[in-house]
């Protein structure tokens, strides 16, 4: 195997887990917010909780569909250019992935129908139940796909056979890896905050031009309470994550932290260049003893560099280093879009302030940013591994050469561009339909039955809460 043939494998799946991961990501949050919606409508009976269930209940069925696609296409490469690596991890990996299609998948496909085509049928109770499912299906799908990749992060509970292989020696050790579940909540709010920042940039977009949209306001106002709440402790999580990760990992937390030299009080660097042939960061701002301090909770903790390890065995540290800071920032971004949100809200002027709501609307796609960056300095993190220090990538890959590598990545590249590019162009087409369409239906649905004489008769779900009319 040559190592250009190695890179453009890691490349070619790189760039599908990244066209996949942003779909069940948003899929996951999504879910949760239409069971919250779903719930509402319930416990007060007021319709416009049930039109924003409708309008995003859309948005859901596209996006699921193209998490589903994207993630049949990319467990292909496992048999084609990563063969060895399925080969020696399938005793443990491939009951894990079974796992996750047998349980969290056949619950998602098999309410989905009712779901997106039931609610006239099965009645409002069983049909928010069916949402339900749907949502706690999709939690139960990454529960087991963090589990396999935090396995590969943090392997236990394994010995090897004769072959080479990796065989279980305690599957709960396997499944509850030292990582798992600090990967697994830190994954989870990410899914949450990615779509409460899309909730609350759509409903802004919708403000923007019609100030008086009652739908949009419910929109803003549940992403920001959303947040104001869950941001900071996704700081906290992600700040235990870290610890986690400097005992488990801690050469990727010194790529992460740009830190060639060991040392004790080790500063944070903010910025810099780190430079891997002179083994320094340059023009760096740092703050004297805080990286120590944050990683060990001590003024003269000792952090461990690259240097403690021969060169081939760290990973590439200028794509760690800045992909850590983007993700890092976004997160303090969200932390002052959600305390301005507080501020105007007290203020009662939540809904009319264009530049926060521009702000809102620009910062939409924010958490799909900071899951790729957080993507990025998980997996580049974990080089020059696969299975983190016991198979390296180099000894994972399939035997093919680079040109037929090469080949299928091009032509990923145009099919994936045309096919998820026009995705998501419909996904921002349903976005930008105002969903105070779908409340001016209703009542005109409500206004023709009293018409016709049916003012004593059902209407189904069109009919106004108590006091609405």
């Amino acid at each position: 195997m040559s190592e250009l043939a190695v890179d453009l494998a890691r490349i070619q799946f790189a760039f599908t887990v990244s066209f996949h991961i942003i779909f069940p990501a948003f899929s996951i949050g999504l879910a949760s917010y239409i069971t919250v919606l779903e719930a509402l409508h319930l416990k007060t009976r007021q319709h416009q909780y049930l039109e924003l269930s409708k309008y995003w209940t859309k948005i859901f069925a596209v996006t699921f569909g193209m998490g589903v696609v994207s993630g049949i296409v990319m467990s292909y490469q496992f048999g084609t250019n990563w063969g060895v690596f399925s080969d020696k991890t399938g005793p443990v990996l491939g009951p894990l992935m079974g796992y996750e299609v047998l349980t969290a998948f056949f619950l998602e496909a098999g309410f989905l129908g009712i779901m997106l085509f039931g609610r006239e049928r099965v009645g409002e109770k069983l049909h928010f139940l069916a949402v339900a499912v749907v949502a706690f299906g999709t939690l139960l799908s990454a529960t087991w796909i963090l589990s396999v990749n935090s396995w590969m992060q943090t392997p236990a509970g394994f010995s090897y056979n004769e072959e080479g292989q990796f065989i279980v020696t305690d599957w709960f050790e396997v499944v509850f890896n030292p990582s798992f579940l600090y990967r697994l909540v830190h994954m989870v709010i990410a899914a949450y905050l990615t779509t409460a920042f899309m909730v609350a940039g759509v409903g802004a977009w919708h403000l923007l031009r019609a100030p008086h949209n009652e739908l949009a306001r419910i929109s803003l106002s549940m992403g920001m309470w959303m947040a104001l709440l869950v941001t900071p402790i996704q700081i906290v999580a992600g700040d235990m994550h870290g610890l986690n990760t400097l005992e488990h990992q801690p050469m990727k937390v010194a790529a992460m932290e740009g830190h060639f030299e060991t040392q004790k009080g080790a500063p944070l660097i903010l910025f810099g260049m780190p430079n891997e042939e002179t083994e320094t960061v340059d023009y760096k701002v740092a703050i004297p003893y805080l990286g120590s301090i944050i990683l060990t909770h001590s003024i003269d903790g000792e952090i461990k560099g690259l240097d403690s390890v021969p060169p081939e065995d760290r990973p590439p540290v200028a794509i760690v280093f800045w992909s850590f800071r983007i993700m890092v920032a976004i997160g303090f971004l969200m932390l002052a879009i959600g305390l301005t949100s507080l501020w105007l809200r007290h203020k009662k002027t939540l809904y009319e302030t264009p530049w926060f709501l521009k702000i809102c609307t620009w910062c939409a796609p924010c958490g799909f940013v900071a899951i790729l960056a957080g993507w990025v300095t998980t997996e580049v993190g974990r080089q020059p591994y696969t299975v983190y220090g016991h198979l390296r990538t180099v000894d994972s890959v399939s035997p093919i050469d680079a040109a037929a590598v090469g080949t299928s990545l091009a032509v990923f590249v145009v099919v994936y561009f045309a096919i998820f590019g026009a995705g998501i162009y419909y996904i921002l087409k349903l976005m930008r339909k105002s969903p105070t369409k779908y409340e001016q239906d209703l009542d005109s649905r409500v206004v023709t039955r009293l018409s016709h004489g049916n003012a004593g008769h059902d209407v189904d779900d069109a009919t106004p809460s108590k006091g609405e009319s």
